[in-house]
């Protein structure tokens, strides 16, 4: 009859064994992830060219300490011993995060003096080698570079940082990568067939992503996925245990903000902060989503995207209903948006701005215009700008032209309601005899008004070199007026000569010589408004036609009529191009609107450049202005001994 110590040692027998210490490679064959280091490895051992210390250093769970006892049960085997024998005994691992001290180094050193009884080798694996202390470290020095022909030390770590560099210059340094994701699926996949378990591949993946390259991590959370399962495993199960977010989430999410529908994301955010999520988890999976959509743009690049052949066809698929503006905006303000959670007072308003900003993303980058219409529209302004500035006149043109016209109309009409008696004139006699020796009809004729040639209303300034710009609008002003007072006089004097020529119209064997006087409607008072009785009237209005650059640059310049030619006197080399240019059309100008013909030839020449006096700024220039304006107080400074700070 069985006992209760047989029970208990059947018991212990039967106890379950975690996949990480069941399925731990014993070859390298085995080896998930790290196929570099091991292939070095065996071209050591084959080739007989061991070191005498190695350091293995990387993340947890990458099979540091399993490739170590590999070694160390390789190297005693390889001179014809058997490799299924227990080599326990050549082989000393050393926990230095508890075995720290110098003392377990001399502890350490005075077991290396001892030969191996069985085997070659005596393999010590330190793992965790960079928690010894300064002490032990300086202690160990001479050991390991130096050590027995049958002693080889291979150290750990997963903070190579922290070793000493004299350490790290006597040992061989193999660094191992993180498992793929690719890599760690495929091994998941042959423990669960040898386990007879039935479990989904987009599990499997997300096992793999949530142990972030450690192979120890996933299969723990595989046994305990299994454990909760019943020996099966879902994509639904390992979501709820291993509290990730679902992709699927990212997917809803992203299609509603790219539609704007702000309150379904706000909603849905809700519910994920309800089940525990904080913001910061979903802020890094959605900005992996976009990622993911972004790198899914092109072809060549979907190969980045490390998730499951069903995911990733739905991440090709939402790649390309999303612009690639609205992907690589959004990723960029996820991305700010975590670089400020931890900072953020309230970190839940911060993830819902976020939210109303990627909804309202799309309407705005639609309604940002294309290149082509960027182009279209700067083009039309430009003609737009150009010829309003072409036929805009001056400030002080604007208000002298209408100003003309206005006087010159007035003073016409006001002189024909003054000549309602006056007879016909001869125009031969008008211009070389006064008006009372003019022969006069004694019968009566319609009443016609004398026309008078009209007289400039404004006295154009040549020389506005002199004047700044409100003093020339300011003496424009009184000229005009002084015009009017003249057209005022001058319709008096029209109403004193009808009268007189209505006394003496009894004169009539000179009515034959009479002929008609033109009315201000005729075609003689048209011609006398668009010609120019002077050069400076024709001059101004020729510059006034024209664009803002070539009427900025007459308007600058001085000139004169010599002899039939104009000369325009220029006051820098520029200028020479700008009258080459509108030469003819000044020249067609002149001959067309200035009567006599005096202008036959234009020329230029070059004048003298006036240079400007700067303006005393700093207090001693001003004092220095001052006293040489006036010496009398260059002397009152002297007397007195005055001097500026």
């Amino acid at each position: 009859m069985a006992t209760w110590l047989d029970w208990g040692y059947f018991a212990f027998m039967d106890q379950f064994v975690v996949s990480a210490r069941k399925y731990r490679p014993t070859t390298f064959d085995d080896v998930v992830g790290q196929h570099q280091v091991a292939e070095t490895l065996m071209h050591e051992i084959n080739n007989n060219k061991l070191a005498q210390a190695f350091l293995f250093t990387g993340p947890r769970g990458v099979g540091k300490t399993t490739c170590a006892r590999i070694l160390a049960k390789v190297i005693n085997a390889q001179d014809g011993g058997d490799p299924n024998q227990d080599y326990a005994f050549n082989i000393f691992e050393l926990d230095a995060a508890s075995n720290n001290s110098v003392e377990d180094i001399r502890h350490l050193i005075d077991q290396v003096r001892i030969p191996p009884q069985v085997g070659k080798y005596k393999v010590y694996i330190i793992d965790e080698v960079h928690m010894l202390s300064t002490q032990a470290f300086n202690a160990f020095l001479k050991t390991l570079e130096e050590p027995p022909a049958y002693a080889i030390f291979i150290l750990a770590t997963t903070e190579k940082h922290k070793i000493l560099p004299t350490i790290l210059s006597r040992c061989q340094v193999f660094n191992f990568n993180r498992i793929e994701t690719k890599d760690m699926v495929s091994h998941l996949e042959g423990i669960a067939k040898k386990e007879n378990i039935t479990a989904e591949l987009d599990a499997l993946h997300l096992i793999a992503r949530k142990a972030d390259g450690g192979l120890r991590d996933a299969l723990s959370m595989f046994d305990q996925l299994v454990s909760f399962g019943g020996g099966q495993i879902t994509y639904e199960t390992a979501v709820d245990i291993l509290s990730v977010l679902d992709l699927d989430t990212f997917f809803n999410v992203s299609s509603m903000l790219y539609q704007s529908q702000i309150s379904d994301a706000l909603l849905s955010y809700d519910a994920i902060v309800k089940k525990g999520f904080d913001g910061s988890t979903f802020l890094g999976g959605l900005a992996s989503h976009f990622r993911n959509l972004a790198v899914c743009k092109e072809t060549k690049t979907q190969a980045l995207v490390d998730v499951s052949d069903s995911f990733k066809t739905k991440y090709i698929e939402q790649s390309a209903q999303f612009s690639f503006a609205f992907i690589l905006n959004s990723l960029s303000l996820v991305s700010e948006a975590e670089e400020k959670y931890k900072a953020s007072r309230n970190p839940r308003l911060l993830v819902e701005l976020l939210l109303m900003k990627l909804g309202h993303l799309q309407s705005f980058i639609q309604n940002i215009p294309s290149l082509e219409e960027v182009k279209k529209k700067l083009s039309n302004s430009d003609s737009v700008k150009s010829s309003s500035f072409k036929n805009a006149p001056s400030i002080v043109e604007e208000k002298v032209k209408p100003n003309i016209n206005k006087v010159s109309e007035k003073s016409i009409a006001e002189a024909t309601k003054t000549q309602e008696a006056a007879s016909p004139i001869d125009s031969s006699a008008v211009g070389s005899a006064p008006i009372s020796s003019v022969p006069i009809s004694t019968t009566p004729v319609a009443k016609a008004p004398i026309a008078k040639p009209p007289t400039p209303a404004v006295q154009i300034i040549t020389d506005k070199s002199k004047l700044s710009g409100f003093e020339a609008f300011k003496r424009q002003k009184e000229l005009l007026a002084k015009s009017q007072s003249e057209a005022e006089s001058d319709e008096n004097g029209l109403s004193t000569t009808d009268s007189a020529l209505e006394d003496k119209g009894s004169n009539s064997d000179r009515q034959s010589t009479e002929t008609a006087q033109p009315t201000p409607n005729s075609d003689s008072g048209l011609a006398s408004i668009e010609t120019y009785n002077s050069l400076e009237d024709a001059y101004v209005g020729f510059y006034q036609t024209q664009g803002p650059r070539i009427s900025t640059c007459l308007k600058s310049l001085r000139y004169r009529l010599n002899d039939g030619q104009l000369v325009i006197e220029l006051s820098t080399s520029g200028q020479e191009s700008i009258i080459e240019e509108i030469k003819p059309q000044l020249m067609q100008f002149l001959k067309r609107r200035l009567p006599g013909n005096q202008v036959k030839n234009i020329g230029w020449e070059m004048g003298e450049i006036q240079v400007v006096e700067r303006r005393p700024y700093t207090d001693k220039e001003k004092l220095d202005y001052l006293v040489k304006k006036h010496p009398a107080l260059g002397e009152a400074l002297e007397s007195l001994h005055l001097r500026l700070p």
